[in-house]
């Protein structure tokens, strides 16, 4: 298995941030190693793999706000493709800077050449999360399957699940997923999280199209150990995909506090720490603040709870006051039994 349990896997989706420029592609492989993340996620598509060559009725995104509105599905695809001649090089590349490096088939003829890649395991996009034949053929390389579940009904999971792993598939992670660009935090839902592991028993995750860093770190916190953001070397530069990417710095954030949120985890812990232990001794506790003399009663007026903590425990003090002192006390001595007669 190639993920680590030890920490999140966080993947930088390149999609089409490579603005058709191989050698851009090969710089953001670059800087998603240096980010610290696990791992580089392209596309293996072509227009034509995708959809058909017309640009009427329902072939033209008219979606008001859409980043891509007034674009057909056809010309959209044809900006965006990662050409197929460029993905033996970004895999060897990402080899090359230490980074795995997997794709997202979207048909049978993708899937046929990402295994003569070798391509380590494999993300079923939101889209084709109901595409059971195209599942099946992923599933039956025998290797890992990162599925994201936008817009998915639990029945449509169940069928996505029940297809993997009837056809090889041994290695299964769902993402939540909200299918929206950019997604809203509050459309997000990630108390989903938990719940998904728990109906399908596999590995869970985020694929995260928000801003900023804050609902992936809370997806550490309910489970999830697989993270998914889209990355590009500056929005600046434009793309398709750059109006909801992640920049180098944004990421490297990223990948810290993920990992921060899910070393901070731990277990279920009670009573003190070792990193605590030399801390107790600055709690508080009860100590004389007044010198007292052999015999006399110990009051509100010469006893305290204060800091530090080397004192009798602060719950003893009403058992304190009104007792008698067995000998001379000075002013800053931390209160014990043999003190009291």
């Amino acid at each position: 298995m190639f993920l680590k349990e030890e920490t999140p896997f966080i993947i930088a989706e390149m999609s089409g941030n490579h603005n058709h420029s191989l050698a851009r592609a090969l710089e953001i492989v670059e800087a998603a190693a240096k980010t610290g993340a696990d791992a580089i996620k392209i596309q293996t598509y072509t227009a034509d793999t995708m959809t058909i060559d017309k640009a009427d009725g329902e072939f033209r995104i008219s979606a008001p706000g859409s980043l891509w509105e007034g674009e057909t599905l056809y010309g959209l695809y044809q900006k965006a493709y990662t050409p197929w001649d460029w993905q033996e090089k970004i895999f060897a590349h990402a080899r090359k800077c230490g980074i795995l490096c997997f794709s997202t088939p979207f048909d049978a003829t993708s899937v046929d050449f990402l295994e003569r890649l070798d391509a380590p395991c494999y993300k079923i996009a939101s889209f084709e999360n109901i595409d059971l034949p195209l599942i099946k053929k992923v599933a039956e390389t025998g290797k890992p399957i990162i599925a994201s579940t936008g817009m998915a009904t639990v029945g449509e999971l169940d069928d996505l699940v029940r297809t993997a792993r009837d056809n090889g598939c041994e290695d299964l992670t769902l993402l939540k997923c909200t299918s929206s660009y950019p997604a809203s935090p509050a459309g997000t839902n990630i108390r989903t999280i938990p719940h998904m592991k728990e109906l399908f028993g596999c590995r869970v995750g985020l694929s995260d199209h928000t801003l900023g860093v804050g609902a992936a770190v809370a997806s550490i916190a309910l489970g999830a150990t697989v993270i998914e953001k889209h990355f590009t070397l500056s929005r600046a530069d434009g793309g398709v995909d750059s109006a909801f990417s992640m920049e180098p710095d944004e990421f490297a954030q990223l990948v810290r506090e993920c990992r921060t949120a899910y070393e901070a985890l731990g277990e279920i812990r009670y009573a003190p720490q070792e990193q605590e232990k030399e801390s107790l001794s600055f709690r508080r506790s009860l100590y004389v603040v007044k010198d007292v003399k052999k015999g006399e009663r110990f009051t509100e007026e010469n006893v305290r709870s204060i800091r530090p903590g080397l004192g009798l425990s602060p719950k003893y003090y009403d058992m304190v006051l009104g007792k008698v002192a067995s000998r001379e006390i000075a002013r800053g001595t931390a209160m014990r039994w043999d003190l009291i007669e």
